[in-house]
Formats: C-alpha cells, structure tokens, sequence
C-alpha cells in the first residue's frame, strides 16, 4: 500500500498541472484591473479622495449580492490611495476586517483590541473594561494625528454578533478626537440590512450609499476568459466551459466569485480523474460538490441559537412530509429543543427573525404569507440537497449535543 501511494504521488508530481496559477481563480485574488466596475470603482474613489487632503471624508455603505465585487473594488481604490498617499508623506491609515473572522469581531471588545494592536499597542484579549480598550485605542490614535480609514467587510455579521450600538459608538468617536479622523466602509450582502439597525446608527454610518448591480452571463464570460488566460495552461478548456459556468452564476444572481470558484473546482475534477483538458460535465461536477460544501460549513458555523432554529426545521419537515410548516410550528419543536440544550428560548419574534436569516442564507425557503386577521407568518421548506439531509442533522446533533 506505501509503494502504491508513493508511486502515485511520483506520478503525479511528473504529469504536471492543468492550472498554471491557479491563484487567478481565488477569491483573495487582486487583478490589475476590474472589468465592469468603472462606475462604482469613480464613486468610490470620489467619496474618499478627500482623504488626500487630510480630510475626512463621508462614512460610505457599500452592499449588493454575494460575488458583485464590492470588496475587489473597495480593496483596490484604497490601495491606490494609500500608495499616493506614502508618496505625499500624508499620515494615513487603512484597517480591513472581514467581520465574519471568529475571535477577532465578535465582541466589541475584541475588534476595539485589535484597532489599538494596529498601533503596536499590548492588549490582553480580555480582562479590561470596554472603556479602558477604547482609551488606549484614542490615545494612540491622537498621539499619530491621522486618518484612520476602517473598512468593515460583511459587516452585518458583526451586528448580529454584538448589536448595533459598537456602530454607533464607533461613528461618534471622531468626538472624541482632536489631532486625528477616522472613517468607516461597511461593506454588506445584506441588502435590507440598514433597515434593521437603529436610526441614529444608519444616518451616521450611511453619509453616502453604493449599490454593486450583479454581472449579467455576457459580463461574466468576459471576466471568466481573462482570469482563465492566467489561470490555465493554453488549450485547456473545452469549448462550452466559460459559457455553462457564466450561465450557472448568472443565474446565482450574478455571482463572479460563484463562476471562479467553478472553473477552478471543475479543472481540480479534471485532474483527478486524469484528464488532459476540462469539459462541460466537470461544471455540473464542480456545481454539486460547491453546493455540498457551501451548505456544510454555513451550517457548522452558525450560532447556537442558529443550529437549534434549523435542527427545528428539519425535524419538523421529516414529520410533515405532504404537509406545509409555518413560524408557529417550528417554535413549539424550537422550545423543547432549547430545553433539552438548557438554552433559554428567544421569543417567536426573534425566532422568525432568524427563519428570515436562513432563508437569506439559502439554506430554507420562507415564504411570507398573510393569514388575514391573524396577521402574517412564514411558509417553510427546506433548500438543503436531499442527500445532504442526513449530514446536516448529525452536525447539528453532535453540535447541541442532542
């Protein structure tokens, strides 16, 4: 068995790659250029460029669809204004959080933390009062008389960790300040996420909005093409390749991340099996082992609170075969669930509010329906693969240790 695997991992070092960099189909890749986004890269560009003058400029809130180049976009006007900004000798600093990072953003404490360790401040990761790690963090903010740039990707994530008040707190601090500014980007897929946060939150944090419309099928092949040309040796890819992995993302509303992560994956399918170039039935491959994937690791990294809702779901569907579920059904299964976890139950408001997150997440359907004089509630399903039921619920079964 050892030489039969040495042998092969022999092999496989002498066949060579399909990819030539595969890094050009990854989502943390930064192009030279972005195709498309000419409009939203000048906007971006126009709200922050005050910065070049020492001033602060406007909060912005940037959102639309997973995959519309929101970050690509974001990420590549501040490089470029913190590269003219070195050569100007102007005093400016940029901070990327990706605010679904657990132990980083998940308490207003622990982000406040990391800001200040930006400036090489020590700071325990707990044990000091939230208003002591705010001190610290101005302090040496005043003492480098700045402007600080904080951009917060996915930043509804770090509401539903730790509410909306460390978003208020954090647009009041310029209040607090003399010599420095700060500045804040909150990037969100969460379209009706501003509709969700306290007022005084949303005038502060929204001074200016930008909505990133989805790539359309023509869009993406284009996009596709190009990163392709780097990606992969030449006469790799069948024809019929780009055109079905464009038309599977457009119709993912539009998801360029969706259609790299295709390509990729359909041409890593590709050599496994040994074969020369990529053909269209490695994309219909690639679509169900990224949709397997995708629906595990969402629902094992969800809150408790979370996991209870869908492990509620799920059993409640399995006794309601030929049957639609409602709110109300899933709350009574909800409590004893809580109950048997010694959880203590959110009420049916919040639990509804969650149904609506896991719809969003693409992991149920929830249909509002209206019930007349007995107002409104949601019509329930599952979106889960079927062959992924059984997984899901041992996840969720060793995870609440039920």
């Amino acid at each position: 068995m050892t030489r039969q695997l040495t042998d092969f991992l022999q092999n496989y070092i002498k066949k060579g790659s399909l990819f030539k960099d595969k890094k050009a189909l990854q989502s943390n890749y930064k192009p030279k250029a972005v195709p498309y986004r000419g409009d939203q890269i000048n906007q971006v560009a126009a709200i922050l460029a005050p910065i070049l003058r020492m001033e602060k400029p406007s909060n912005l809130f940037i959102y639309g669809k997973t995959g519309t180049g929101k970050t690509l976009v974001t990420k590549h006007v501040t490089e470029n204004i913190r590269r003219i900004a070195k050569e100007n000798k102007i005093n400016l600093k940029i901070f990327y959080l990706n605010c679904k990072l657990k132990r980083v953003a998940d308490t207003e404490y622990r982000l406040i933390a990391q800001l200040a360790r930006e400036f090489g401040e020590e700071v325990p990761a707990t044990g000091l009062p939230t208003d002591e790690i705010y001190k610290i963090f101005l302090n040496k903010l005043e003492e480098e008389k700045m402007i600080l740039l904080i951009i917060l990707d996915e930043i509804d994530q770090l509401v539903h960790k730790t509410g909306d008040e460390i978003l208020y707190n954090l647009t009041r601090l310029n209040s607090e300040l003399k010599e420095s500014e700060i500045s804040i980007i909150g990037i969100s897929n969460d379209l009706l996420f501003t509709d969700n946060i306290d007022p005084r939150v949303k005038s502060s944090l929204s001074e200016e909005e930008i909505v990133f419309p989805p790539y359309n099928a023509i869009q993406l092949q284009k996009i596709l093409k190009q990163r392709s040309k780097l990606a992969f040796h030449e006469k790799i890819i069948k024809e019929g390749v780009i055109e079905k992995c464009a038309a599977y993302a457009a119709r993912e509303h539009g998801d360029a991340r969706r259609a790299l992560e295709l390509l990729r994956v359909s041409g890593e399918l590709a050599e496994r099996k040994g074969d020369t170039r990529i053909e269209v039935k490695y994309i219909d491959q690639a679509e169900e082992k990224i949709e397997r994937d995708r629906v595990v690791d969402i629902v094992a990294t969800q809150p408790k609170q979370f996991k209870i809702t869908l492990h509620s779901i799920v059993t409640v569907c399995s006794n309601n075969t030929n049957q639609s579920i409602f709110t109300g059904d899933v709350y009574n299964t909800y409590k004893e669930t809580c109950s048997q976890c010694g959880i203590t139950p959110l009420t049916q408001r919040r639990l509804s509010d969650i149904i609506a997150e896991l719809d969003m997440l693409g992991i149920i359907n929830a249909k509002v329906i209206s019930k007349g004089r007995y107002g409104r509630t949601r019509e329930i399903s599952l979106a889960i693969p079927e062959g992924n039921i059984t997984q899901i619920t041992t996840i969720l079964k060793n995870s609440l240790s039920l």
